[in-house]
């Protein structure tokens, strides 16, 4: 009887360790995927959302400016033209 619980013993002991380098070797990928996701998006020149928002702004200004110095051209033009 006791030959029996040490092959079980043993088959659980390899079961654990088996799955414990499977784990080890999930994780390995998963940190190499970022690292060569994180290289990728690097190469690629992507901004970020700050930096976009921030010339979204600007261009927003500057059309505003736009905008209101082309009214006050036409409001020249029209006292000019009086």
């Amino acid at each position: 009887m006791q030959t029996k619980n040490k092959i079980l013993d043993d088959i659980s002991q390899l079961m654990t360790n088996a799955m414990g380098v499977a784990q080890g070797a999930k994780d390995e990928a998963e940190t190499a995927m970022k690292g060569m996701l994180d290289r990728w998006l690097a190469d690629r020149d992507f901004v970020t959302r700050e930096e976009f928002d921030a010339v979204r702004l600007m261009a927003q200004k500057a059309r505003e400016e736009n905008e209101a110095l082309a009214a006050r051209i036409a409001a020249l033009e029209t006292k000019s033209g009086d």
